[in-house]
């Protein structure tokens, strides 16, 4: 059986997968190139995407002989899951494989808004010994507002909880004994609004959807504290970019740290790229050596399983 990989994987995984008998075609920057993407896909049993990949009925019908669809990550805004499951074609997702990376992440950007070593360092190699100016400040008894309570924001909620932060979440699909509550010491909010108005740092870990999109808008940036930061390491979208911009330029907020963008990769001349307190970094938080292996093996021995006739484990549809 035939196997198309379609953007990037970590070669264990793909070396798995010929270890398992798949012959195994492997392009990074197809997903890229539509029309030979298209032309290719109705020879193989299963396909590997990641977030680039447009995987809608176009694609679909194409894929006529496919089997499974595995995605090398967790987000889905970039599958027709209903069209997929019309088709009857399964779609898997590497569950919790990147969730550790994506928590650390986290924590380096909180940390980097407190104690911006990379800034003191390039103005000490300017000739500065400016002290005072990069004093900087404790991460302990700060608030964390965790917008979404899923396992990511578990494991950010236990790393914070470790520095002496205080956690606050906002999630209307979390009840009072889930473990990101019962088990980490997690404060639950009633509303958006009060963990926006509550917290030093907002960390974004919800999925886009109809719902999500532009959730941190205008209309709440002004219930922020002037000295807060905004963390989105979930989808580009969740933010209204622009929004974002100006609540910054008129220091409604302090600035934000942004891995996602509602369009990838930036745009040489996007304002975002021009305001020095939105720190920019190319969707890389899942994307550490340890969580994209895990990723790869995941997603392909859970191929493997649906092309053996199994269930995964990591089913989405």
């Amino acid at each position: 059986m035939k196997i198309l990989v379609t953007e990037l994987m970590w070669q264990d995984g793909i070396e798995e997968l010929r270890r398992l008998g798949y012959s195994v075609d492997y392009d990074r920057e197809l997903s890229r190139k539509r029309e030979e993407l298209l032309r290719l896909l109705p020879d193989y049993d299963a396909l590997i995407v990641r977030n680039e990949t447009r995987v809608d009925p176009e694609f679909l019908d194409a894929a006529k002989n496919a089997r499974v669809i595995g995605r090398l990550g967790v987000g889905l805004d970039n599958i027709d899951l209903e069209a997929a499951k019309e088709r009857n074609i399964p779609v898997i997702a590497a569950k919790n494989a990147n969730a550790t990376s994506v928590a650390e992440y986290v924590m380096a950007a909180m940390l980097d808004a407190s104690r911006p070593l990379s800034d003191a360092d390039a103005d000490v190699r300017r000739g500065n010994w400016d002290r005072k100016f990069f004093t900087g400040y404790e991460l302990n008894k700060r608030t964390l507002g965790l917008v979404g309570m899923g396992e990511i924001a578990n494991r950010v909620a236990r790393r914070a909880k470790a520095f002496g932060m205080d956690v606050i979440g906002y999630d209307p699909f979390v009840a009072p004994f889930d473990h990101v509550l019962a088990e980490t010491g997690v404060r639950p909010a009633e509303t958006l609004d009060e963990l926006l108005s509550e917290s030093d740092f907002v960390s974004v870990h919800v999925p886009l959807t109809k719902a999500t999109k532009h959730m941190i808008n205008k209309d709440n940036f002004p219930l922020m504290k002037s000295h807060a930061y905004v963390i989105n390491s979930a989808r580009g979208g969740i933010v209204h970019e622009q929004d974002l911009i100006e609540a910054v330029q008129s220091e409604q907020i302090a600035g934000a740290y942004l891995d996602v963008l509602e369009k990838e990769p930036v745009e040489k001349d996007s304002p975002l790229a021009r305001e020095e307190s939105i720190r920019l970094s190319p969707h890389i938080a899942g994307l550490t050596d340890e969580a994209q292996s895990r990723t790869a093996m995941l997603i392909a021995q859970e191929v493997d399983r649906v092309l053996n006739g199994g269930k995964s484990i990591c089913a989405v549809v």
